[in-house]
């Protein structure tokens, strides 16, 4: 039995695997036939852990060059911190260096992401905001979709950590997990639903329509006084289920025509309000990295979670209505964030 200088990738697994199962070293070395002494010292030097790190001095800048870099940093959103450097022509600065001078100045962001605005949903969403500009938004029921998954969106698993503690273990799936599709409207300091779409039902203009007649019109609408419906005005975004002539005239009959159905601007999530309700029931089912492990749990949350969203938050959404329109008209029918 010949003492070899490496143990392969094969053999390392095991031992850990073997020392995991309370086996000494020398057992281990007999049952993989080699030196006992190669299996010691590879057990000692993983137990050995790494070295204590030696800070170095950071390499120092000049004030006009960080000046430049500042100046480099608005200029270029989103660069790297070698792009910014470069630009300034500033060599031989280190990786950390770099981003320790660029945190003093900035902050790392991903871009925002918004519908394509050309020049035609400009104007439309200009004449939008005229159109509706005197209307009373309290009477405007706005309705939306969302669609949760187990995991959350991309990224909200990040946050802070203190040292010396190790990052939770979040699950991995090879295939997703799938989603829930909610149904949910606002209207002045009341929150319609949220409902449940039936799992692997597509909303085409059909299903959608006998959505709403078995859950917004059945169990919400119909306990509404003759008053009321009267006066409300339903809201509805341009997608394809929403906006077709089937669905058009389907509400017809029930009565939402005309001016009691709100025309909508197209690539104007921004314009509508109950977007931010989404922001808030997600932020709190996904809070500290939460996963879920079936889609009636994640249905659950949200139900929980828009429980808890009173009447006064709601209707600080609501009433943001006439804001949002001066701000289109504002920036001439531009983007308005959220």
């Amino acid at each position: 039995m010949g003492q070899k200088k490496d143990l392969t990738g094969s053999e390392k697994s095991k031992i850990v695997r073997y020392l995991a199962e309370g086996c000494s070293s020398l057992k281990i070395a007999k049952l993989l036939k080699r030196d006992h002494r190669t299996i010691k010292r590879f057990i000692q030097n993983s137990q050995q852990g790494r070295k204590k790190r030696v800070e170095k001095p950071r390499c120092k800048i000049t004030a006009h060059e960080l000046r430049k870099v500042k100046r480099a940093a608005a200029k270029m959103p989103l660069a790297t911190s070698l792009a910014i450097f470069q630009s300034c022509n500033i060599t031989g600065v280190p990786k950390s260096t770099r981003c320790a001078i660029l945190r003093d100045m900035a902050k790392v962001r991903k871009a925002e992401r918004r519908p394509p605005l050309n020049k035609t949903h400009k104007l439309k969403r200009q004449d939008w905001a005229k159109k509706y500009l005197k209307t009373d938004f309290s009477k405007v029921l706005r309705t939306d979709e969302m669609r949760v998954s187990l995991d959350g969106p991309d990224g909200w698993a990040r946050g802070w950590i203190g040292k010396g503690q190790r990052a939770p273990v979040r699950l991995r799936r090879q295939q997703g997990g799938g989603g829930v599709l909610v149904w949910a409207g606002i209207i002045k300091d009341e929150l319609v639903g949220p409902f449940r779409v039936e799992d692997g039902v597509k909303l085409n203009s059909q299903s959608y329509c006998q959505f709403l007649e078995d859950t917004f019109f059945k169990q919400w609408y119909r306990k509404k006084s003759a008053s009321f419906k009267k006066n409300m005005i339903f809201m509805q975004d341009n997608a394809p289920s929403h906006a077709s002539k089937y669905s058009t005239a389907w509400l017809a009959r029930k009565g939402i025509k005309e001016e009691k159905l709100m025309t909508w601007p197209p690539c104007s999530p921004d314009l509508n309000p109950i977007e931010n309700l989404w922001s808030i029931i997600k932020c709190e089912i996904y809070k500290e990295g939460k996963q879920y492990t079936s889609l009636n749990s994640v249905w659950e949350a949200v139900v929980a979670a828009a429980r808890n969203v009173d009447g006064e938050q709601i209707k600080t959404l609501t009433e943001s209505m006439d804001g949002r329109l001066l701000s289109v008209l504002a920036k001439k029918g531009g983007y308005i964030g959220r």
